[in-house]
């Protein structure tokens, strides 16, 4: 069965159309020409998917990101599907009470900061949600550094510690912003095996003989493969080698934990950590992000990270939002959410275990691999046109041939749309080939 059938006729030949589904986001990142032919190349490439009806990418959302979600295609389609790729994981983006503290924020300081947070830009109410973090964290020796965006506490507190001959060691599975923060850098730049201590001691037992600085980094959850960080395990092994830890808590903040203070305080390492960096996007529902570490150590990348020194602090009214996200976050309100987003988590992988691949997926996130890049545009077409929304991850997110389609679960999600969307999804493997 092919989704070609069901996507609006076009003029393209069988033969093009095959080079169009085969085309890969790395094919357009490059060219040896003078002139800008990469762009034009990728220009010409999304015309033609649009003419083909399966450009299914950058859909015009009419509405919240709720568990469902109307939206337009580039191409004119206009669908209503089950919404699992947006992270919203407990539903406080679309919360009543956090909508009113924005408006409130706004009414309050206006629609921007207007400078950058060293300058004119920070506000009584930033320094709120800094003091409202360390408090909900347990961490009163703890200093908060805000971002405009999560990407860059990343980017920006491991360009500002870390500097050339030092080294910055990361599980091989971290996130882009690891790595592009490893760059900026410029320090020594190391992998380990994902999840692997055995493999980090080996790493970290060839550099400690020298006495520049090392920063491990890993994650809480790792966003491709849904699965937890071993932290207990992974920090121990840093601190016996003297080397600072930075862990990312972006999809596990609120989240995880018997608190909501993520992975961290399930494995008991909170103390331990040296960089904490969570974002504001996800389980808080706005944007932006914070790092927590020493309060001297926080002060300094506040100044030293050059994403933040010269970008416009983080907008008034997003951060009146959060602020109220954390408080409901922080007591029954968010108990009773994290109960809901585990228990739909659990669920869905259940109606899809053993039919398709779900990788070592523990979270909220749900993996389902289904191989070649060039299954993506038919593949999202296919579950889009039957009422299911997802996230993809190909090539170079993930190796070749490990494409997958991520379902995010949120405990805003009913039993039935959790079932409807397993259906929808496994309907999808039999037509295209990647079930079990």
């Amino acid at each position: 069965m092919s989704n070609v059938t069901d996507s609006p006729s076009d003029p393209l030949t069988p033969a093009r159309r095959r080079e169009l589904l085969e085309a890969t986001y790395d094919m357009f990142m490059s060219s040896v020409a003078g002139e800008d032919a990469e762009s034009t190349r990728f220009g010409q490439w999304v015309r033609d998917v649009e003419a083909a009806g399966l450009f299914a990418f950058e859909n015009r959302r009419r509405g919240p990101q709720g568990p469902e979600v109307a939206f337009a295609r580039t191409t004119g389609d206009a669908l209503e599907v089950l919404n699992l790729s947006s992270y919203n994981y407990l539903g406080y983006a679309n919360h009543p009470e956090v909508i009113e503290a924005a408006k409130a924020a706004l009414d309050r300081y206006g629609l921007g900061a207007a400078s950058s947070p060293v300058h004119g830009g920070t506000f009584d109410l930033h320094a709120r949600l800094e003091a409202e973090l360390v408090d909900f964290m347990g961490l009163p020796d703890r200093g908060v550094t805000l971002f405009s965006s999560g990407y860059a506490v990343n980017t920006g507190a491991i360009s500002a510690v870390m500097r050339k001959h030092h080294h910055v060691v990361m599980d091989r599975a971290c996130h882009m912003s690891i790595l592009e923060g490893a760059q900026l850098s410029r320090a020594g730049l190391h992998y380990f095996h994902h999840n692997d201590p055995a493999d980090l001691d080996a790493t970290l037992r060839e550099l400690s003989s020298q006495t520049h600085r090392i920063l491990v980094c890993t994650e809480g959850v790792f966003s491709a493969d849904g699965d937890f960080g071993r932290l207990k395990e992974v920090v121990a092994v840093a601190k016996k080698h003297g080397a600072l830890v930075l862990v990312d808590e972006a999809h596990s903040f609120l989240v995880a934990g018997p608190n909501g203070r993520g992975v961290c305080e399930a494995a008991g390492v909170l103390d331990d950590v040296d960089l904490y960096v969570l974002t504001f996007s996800k389980a808080l529902g706005g944007i932006g992000g914070a790092l927590i570490a020493r309060s001297d150590l926080a002060r300094y990348v506040g100044w030293y990270a050059r994403c933040r020194m010269f970008s416009c602090a983080l907008d008034p009214a997003v951060t009146g939002g959060v602020l109220r996200a954390l408080e409901l976050g922080r007591g029954p309100d968010g108990d009773a959410r994290r109960t809901r987003v585990r228990d739909n988590a659990d669920h869905l992988r259940q109606r899809l275990a053993g039919k398709v691949d779900l990788g070592t997926s523990e979270s909220w996130i749900v993996p389902v691999t289904y191989g070649d890049e060039e299954s993506t545009l038919p593949l999202l077409d296919f579950i889009q046109r039957r009422g299911l929304d997802g996230s993809v991850l190909q090539f170079p997110a993930v190796g070749i041939g490990e494409s997958r389609l991520r379902l995010f679960a949120t405990s805003e999600h009913t039993i039935e749309q959790l079932d409807r969307a397993a259906d929808i999804v496994l309907e999808a493997a039999e037509a295209q080939g990647f079930g079990l």
